[in-house]
């Protein structure tokens, strides 16, 4: 008796004690295989995508593969993907680090009241939010100004600094209004920090026509939008640290543009910032705050 035909015996009498015909075996042998191979170019694909997106989340990852796994008819739900790059240790975790303070509202100029309580832009350049965030460079700081239009989450406008002057603020503010020189009806709303305050940040908003909106306290809820801008590129596209300044200004010029052209945003009907930006009316949201239903179904319990 050859090995072929002993291997053969032995599967025909353990398929027997279980109670499966050797066709079932054989049907789970295969589709394990599939499994296997379908499981592998779904990794294979993930790392090519974080390649330019080391820290996109798995929801965004799922979005962006559609087409891939649809030529490949791969069918996979968001929890058994969750599963397999939690099993090959590609979960992102959410950093945490130390945070310098970047806001200084406590000064004698003069401050704006909030304009957009309440409001949702229907077309881009209706509202433009604005914020500073800190990037780790060598053993200290740089300081990123954004200006992001709120209806397609594009950033319109950006600097690196090495300081917190206004001067980042209103270099990035200058580039938004060059390349979208025709705005009406525009509002800036930005926290109540000296560096929007000054005048000849306030003078550069006059001039353009363009209402000027202020938060009316330190919560972070009042400017959200800025604040989960940042959040994206710091957790998902920018390193936690550069060795120097010039590093740095590189890595934010190539995240800002892979953000603007390349991530889809599930408040944005999944489009780009970009394609979003070419769009009017209202467009649908896709995502949910997972902490307000989970603190609703908490309550529900109790």
């Amino acid at each position: 008796m050859n090995l072929g035909q002993s291997e053969s015996r032995s599967i025909t009498s353990l398929c027997s004690q279980l109670g499966y015909s050797r066709q079932a075996y054989y049907q789970f042998h295969l589709q394990t295989q599939k499994e296997a191979l379908q499981h592998d170019l779904l990794l294979q694909e993930v790392m090519a995508i974080r390649v330019h997106q080391r820290r996109l989340g798995t929801r965004k990852l799922i979005f962006m593969m559609q087409d891939f796994m649809e030529h490949h008819s791969i069918c996979i739900g968001r929890d058994a993907m969750f599963d397999l790059l939690a099993e090959h240790g590609l979960l992102v975790r959410k950093r945490k680090r130390g945070k310098p303070i970047t806001t200084y509202s406590n000064h004698w100029m003069f401050k704006y009241g909030n304009l957009i309580v309440g409001f949702i832009p229907i077309m881009p350049n209706q509202l433009w939010v604005s914020d500073i965030t800190y990037i780790i460079v060598a053993d200290g700081f740089a300081y990123l100004s954004l200006v992001t239009d709120a209806y397609s989450r594009k950033i319109v406008g950006f600097c690196l600094c090495e300081n917190l002057s206004a001067d980042g603020c209103i270099e990035a503010l200058q580039i938004a209004l060059a390349e979208n020189p025709v705005v009406e009806s525009l509002i800036h709303h930005s926290d109540r920090g000296s560096q929007y305050c000054c005048m000849d940040y306030v003078k550069l908003l006059n001039k353009s026509n363009i209402q000027i909106s202020m938060t009316q306290s330190g919560d972070p809820l009042e400017n959200a939008l800025a604040e989960r801008v940042n959040g994206i590129l710091k957790d998902e596209l920018l390193e936690e640290h550069y060795q120097n300044f010039q590093e740095a200004k590189k890595a934010v010029s190539i995240a800002i543009s892979i953000y603007n052209h390349k991530r889809p945003h599930s408040s944005i009907e999944y489009l780009t910032p970009v394609a979003a930006h070419q769009r009017n009316g209202e467009l649908k949201k896709y995502w949910k705050n997972y902490y307000v239903i989970t603190k609703r179904k908490e309550a529900a319990r109790t």
